[in-house]
């Protein structure tokens, strides 16, 4: 699961991960929510984190400043 297309923009995996992070989740818990499985949600996450979109805090991960730009 790439996170970014080649033009620049979120994957549409991306952003629904994104858009569910406004309250702070597990991996499991996002997986379930947008029904895709774990190792997909869990390599999105680290790509995602990479780019300052999302932030983990014991276990869960959160959507950033920066991730909240990206979707607005």
């Amino acid at each position: 699961m790439a996170c970014v297309n080649p033009d620049g923009t979120l994957s549409e995996s991306a952003k629904a991960i994104l858009l569910v992070l406004k309250e702070a989740k597990t991996p499991e818990e996002i997986s379930r929510i947008i029904d895709q499985p774990l190792f997909k949600v869990r390599s999105a996450l680290r790509d995602l984190t990479t780019a300052n979109m999302v932030q983990e805090i014991q276990g869960k991960f959160q959507i950033t400043e920066e991730g909240l730009k990206v979707i607005s």
